[in-house]
């Protein structure tokens, strides 16, 4: 077997495979050896018929799947030993006049390479990272929902402002008739609080579903209706006040703070909202990393240029999928995921020329964590060392779950470079003003 490769340009190459008959002909004996013992062929016993029949009948068949194993099999170790770094997979050429009685075969593959390139993470231009802060008022209105979470109901008669109230939404034409029980700050438009302000129980109120509530998947939850019905839902609803009540707030003592905490982890309402804001602002910097992720992913492929194969590339992608495209289509999946190639491309070299990798250790460390997390979440604050030893070692045993946290690790590793490395200008706000500035 002989293996040669020209290259095209700096982007594109083509290998050729030569496979004379010494290479697969010793197999194909042994397997048509095989078949002859097991073959049951009229007037002949088993294990008895001649090898030239058994040659005649399955001789190309074999031959042809030999090939092809040895093929792909020289063709793997070739680019691994070369150190090729190609994209997609190498693409064979056409051979319409290929003789598989010749004895001799000649192959020949072309091949996308990917393109050499620098990745400057320090560049000119400073990308913003966002530092969000937890305000005063913030803190206060959480220490306010706590102190109503774990206050006490009192019924009253009246509907005033904070109040909570149960009644049943009718709608005969939609067959709406359902009791709910709404706080008055759901309600959406003052004019339709003015409605409720005043009320007593027994009083029906007619209302109008449009912009009654922030969302109009709130009507989902208060007036039972489908996810369809829903969005743009505008008619006339009745609501019958049965009950009214408001929430007298708990006081912010040691045996709350212990049953929220711990016992003694929090002693003060200054230590409370200092952990309200510490724990905030955690949450905070989440949505910050995130943001500024994906704005050095937009920077480095903005600012990292390069050619790729785009030919190639498109031709792959007309074969590679589970159906065949045409050639318009092919160009079309290429122009949509040129950018994602690009930063596959570029993360790759950075998390390379970083040393960047994820072992099984830090995986283990990672997993814990998030375990940690979300037993957290439950009320189970202090996990034992084993507990968490044995829920990731089932974690870990799941491939699937492997490869997600493994990119998970990897994209914090990422992130942990880039804010040490790369050009940033740090920008704080509050968390109002951060979601006005990046989301609108």
């Amino acid at each position: 077997m002989n293996i040669t490769r020209e290259n095209i340009d700096a982007l594109n190459a083509v290998v050729k495979v030569d496979i004379v008959k010494d290479d697969y002909q010793d197999k194909v004996d042994k397997i048509l050896s095989d078949y002859r013992k097991t073959a049951n062929v009229p007037g002949f016993r088993k294990g008895h018929v001649p090898m030239g029949m058994v040659r005649k009948q399955y001789g190309k068949a074999v031959v042809i799947d030999e090939v092809n194993k040895l093929l792909q099999d020289a063709l793997g170790k070739y680019l691994q030993e070369e150190k090729l770094d190609v994209l997609g997979n190498p693409l064979p050429k056409s051979q319409d006049d290929l003789d598989w009685d010749s004895g001799e075969f000649s192959f020949e593959f072309e091949l996308g390479l990917s393109p050499e390139f620098n990745v400057e993470l320090n560049g000119d231009n400073a990308i913003t990272h966002y530092k969000v802060t937890a305000s005063e008022e913030m803190v206060d209105e959480q220490v306010v929902n706590i102190q109503k979470q774990y206050g006490k109901l009192v019924s009253k008669d009246e509907v005033a402002e904070g109040d909570e109230i149960t009644g049943v939404f009718k709608n005969e034409e939609k067959a709406i008739d359902h009791s709910t029980t709404l706080a008055l700050d759901a309600i959406k438009e003052e004019e339709n609080v003015k409605h409720f302000i005043g009320a007593k129980v027994g009083d029906v109120l007619t209302l109008n579903t449009k912009d009654l509530f922030d969302n109009d998947h709130d009507l989902m939850k208060y007036l039972n209706v489908s996810h369809d019905d829903a969005h743009g839902l505008e008619i006339e609803v009745t609501f019958e006040i049965t009950e009214v009540n408001t929430r007298e707030l708990a006081d912010i003592d040691q045996e709350l703070l212990d049953k929220l905490f711990g016992e003694g982890v929090v002693t003060t309402v200054t230590e409370l909202k200092e952990k309200i804001k510490v724990d905030s602002e955690k949450q905070f910097e989440q949505q910050s990393d995130q943001k500024l992720l994906n704005d050095v992913t937009e920077y480095l492929v903005e600012n990292t240029t390069f050619d790729l194969p785009a030919e190639f590339l498109q031709k792959w992608i007309q074969s590679s999928g589970e159906e065949p495209l045409d050639e318009a289509q092919a160009k079309e999946e290429y122009e949509k995921s040129e950018k994602g190639i690009r930063y596959q491309l570029i993360e790759g070299k950075v998390i390379n020329d970083n040393g960047l990798k994820v072992d099984f250790e830090d995986l283990m460390a990672f997993s814990k964590d998030m375990i940690k997390t979300q037993m957290a979440q439950f009320g189970q604050m202090n996990p034992t060392d084993e507990e968490l030893d044995d829920i990731a070692g089932r974690v870990l045993s799941n491939q699937d779950e492997v490869k997600r946290l493994s990119e998970q690790l990897m994209s914090q590793k990422l992130l942990g470079l880039y804010k040490e490395k790369a050009n940033l200008e740090v920008k704080e706000m509050t968390y109002d003003n951060f979601v006005k500035e990046v989301y609108g």
